[in-house]
């Protein structure tokens, strides 16, 4: 990542498990970010392993629902000390209807897919590994738990994870959270305007992140 490179950070770009070039496991499902959250934390051990003393969590769309789980994690406390969010997932209910609305469905229709994901019998029924207690994927709810400062940018041309809930979050925690928005849809705010994603987390980075470091 260019913006990292320039501050002299280095670099872990990970796959998941079912995804990209990751290794494919089970039946190939996405546990939408439950148990991916495993080779993110893989991916941390690593980098430790390596020198790592203090990290930063890039995380885009899904990837923001796995990187907060990370830094929810005690044993992680002063060695995740940031995170940058781009077009995040702070809330798993939300993005499902949001996405039943840019199919063409009721928004309505999202609720009857929670049970499905949440419990046992039925989530076996549809391929999952496990169940997924959505709620613990509620950064909303959870917003008392944050204890990083966190970066989030987000389009307003958003359909498929609605800009409402990161505002929301913001607006919880004005403590921890800073909110910038661009004129994009759902992880295209770098592509709308690449100097200004770049000036704003170099920004960002230097205030909160190496100021601390000094």
């Amino acid at each position: 990542m260019r913006v990292a490179s320039d501050l002299g950070y280095t670099s872990l770009v990970i796959s998941y498990r079912n995804e990209g070039d990751g290794p494919k496991l089970g039946n190939g499902r996405s546990s939408i970010g439950f148990t991916e959250v495993e080779d993110a934390e893989a991916a941390v051990h690593y980098a430790m392993q390596h020198g790592a003393h203090r990290i930063v969590l890039f995380g885009w769309s899904m990837g923001a629902a796995i990187a907060l789980q990370l830094v929810g994690r005690a044993r992680y406390r002063g060695i995740i000390v940031g995170v940058v969010l781009e077009s995040p997932v702070l809330d798993w209910v939300t993005v499902i209807k949001a996405n039943c609305v840019r199919s063409g469905l009721p928004a309505a229709t999202g609720i009857l897919a929670v049970p499905w994901l949440t419990l046992r019998p039925l989530s076996r029924m549809i391929g999952l590994p496990t169940a997924i207690p959505l709620g613990d994927l509620d950064w909303v709810a959870r917003a008392a738990e944050l204890a990083v400062p966190t970066l989030i940018i987000h389009g307003t041309r958003d359909d498929s994870a609605p800009i409402r809930v990161s505002q929301t979050l913001r607006d919880l925690r004005p403590d921890l959270v800073e909110f910038e928005a661009f004129k994009a849809g759902h992880t295209l705010s770098w592509n709308s305007d690449p100097e200004r994603w770049q000036s704003t987390v170099t920004a960002w980075l230097l205030a909160h992140v190496n100021a601390d470091a000094r």
